[in-house]
């Protein structure tokens, strides 16, 4: 026995098939995405006009070739996934690891991905749409997606700590609106409010609007923050220990509480936001002359998105760095052993109610800006939307919600142009990716952050 186990060949290379079929479908995504990306870049202008002022030349030949050879190997590479797969159930017939199921789900990923992509090489190959549009779109995307994000922050504290999702936020948003609507009726009925008599027009007219502005999102805060600790008070504390389908119904009923407490208060009819005479307007992004027309861009938008992302750093190192964020995130953590560790929880969490709360308030106020009305039930949608987002990038996980949240501003903004579809499927388009990402990836694009015991 001992010279035949000593005769026995060693093996020199063992092929791990699963290994390389996984990376093979790892591979093929990437390449699919980029033939998107290559096809909206190249047929708008932006490749040969990069090329023309970098190389002097606007190698669209090069460039198209580059782009059917690229489409033909993905075909190519999208049938040998499907012999891989074909293999691997031979392979794996019989066996109970549900090598099976994880292998159709993300052939049936690729497949769409893969349609995808054709769709958009058809389009843009009949469209053509210009950079001005695309780059239109691009920053509309982002003002959106920031705002989405700044709401989807909200849902992800609360959910972190209580496992509950909060539907009454985007009401909370709503009631934040109206708070920065009156503040801004009756800050901008006096110019000389804030700013002595006699000083110069031009600087009267920026520190006056600069000065206006954060007192009219302190204000939309502040009755964001009140509205979302009597929500938190009344509706959700007295079911802290109920199980969680309980809370969750109670969110339900203060969501459609706040949208008809708002609707006999303020009425049915639509409130117009009267915007600053510098805040009117476009501003021409001008990338020159090798690539047409100057990009219109809200001078508005441009603020929301700006001081959306500061609103977001600041939560991100106020979580991090200070005494708070430390109590938040051991409460997440276990309430009971922070709680005999000193941190007082019912005030940690409402604390967390206040600061999701405030932030939508700001968002609630730069949504009536940028869209230019707010009404009672003008929270609904966004704040499924902002939870949508909180999904798609990790509920539970700040940088997630921030990536999840600009990521559904970009696909709901390019996404009808790219696919040759009406504008009013974006909302068809932003649940479709809730859904795609829930099958594939369902703890989201940078994953859930949960306490190990609560998983």
């Amino acid at each position: 026995m001992s010279e035949l186990a000593a005769t026995r060949p060693i093996p020199i290379f063992q092929l791990d098939a699963d290994r390389l079929t996984s990376r093979l479908l790892r591979v093929t995504v990437w390449l699919i995405v980029l033939d998107i990306f290559w096809s909206i870049t190249l047929t708008s202008g932006l490749l040969t006009g990069l090329a023309q002022r970098y190389l002097g030349t606007n190698g669209a030949e090069f460039f198209t070739g580059f782009w059917l050879v690229l489409h033909a190997v993905n075909r190519v590479l999208v049938v040998a996934n499907l012999i891989a797969l074909v293999a691997g159930l031979l392979r794996h017939r019989g066996d109970t690891t549900g090598y099976g199921g994880r292998a159709l789900v993300g052939i049936f990923g690729l497949i769409i991905i893969w349609l995808i992509s054709e769709r958009v090489y058809v389009v843009t190959q009949e469209q053509h749409y210009i950079l001005t549009l695309w780059g239109l779109q691009l920053a509309n995307g982002l003002i959106t997606g920031s705002l989405y994000a700044l709401i989807a922050l909200g849902y992800t504290l609360v959910y972190g700590i209580l496992l509950m999702i909060n539907f009454a936020h985007g009401d909370v948003m709503m009631i934040g609106s109206f708070f920065g609507f009156f503040a801004l009726q009756i800050f901008r009925g006096d110019p000389n409010v804030f700013v002595p008599r006699g000083t110069p027009p031009e600087a009267a007219s920026l520190i006056g609007t600069v000065l206006v502005m954060i007192v009219v999102v302190g204000v939309a805060m502040l009755g964001s923050m009140a509205t979302g600790l009597t929500v938190e008070r009344i509706a959700y504390r007295p079911l802290r220990r109920a199980p969680r389908l309980v809370p969750l119904i109670s969110a339900i009923g203060a969501s459609f509480f706040l949208q008809q407490m708002a609707l006999r208060i303020f009425g049915p009819s639509s409130r117009t936001f009267d915007k600053p005479t510098l805040l009117a307007g476009t501003f021409p992004l001008n990338l020159g002359a090798e690539f047409g027309a100057p990009i219109p861009v809200s001078r508005i938008g441009i603020i929301v998105f700006f001081a959306a992302i500061l609103l977001m750093i600041a939560l991100f190192v106020l979580v991090r760095r200070t005494k708070i964020g430390r109590a938040m995130r051991a409460v997440a953590e276990d309430k009971d052993i922070a709680s005999l560790m000193g941190a007082n929880v019912n005030r940690t969490i409402a604390v967390t109610f206040a600061i999701g709360a405030a932030l939508a308030g700001a968002a609630g106020v730069m949504w009536g800006l940028y869209n230019g009305q707010t009404d009672p039930f003008s929270g609904f949608l966004p704040g499924i939307k902002a939870f949508t987002a909180a999904v798609l990038g990790g509920i539970g996980n700040i940088p997630g919600a921030m990536l999840g949240g600009l990521f559904l501003g970009l696909v709901e903004a390019l996404g009808p142009f790219a696919l040759g579809i009406a504008v009013d499927y974006q909302n068809v388009i932003a649940f479709t990716m809730l859904i795609l990402v829930l099958i594939f990836r369902p703890k989201g694009l940078l994953g859930e952050v949960l306490a190990e015991k609560k998983v």
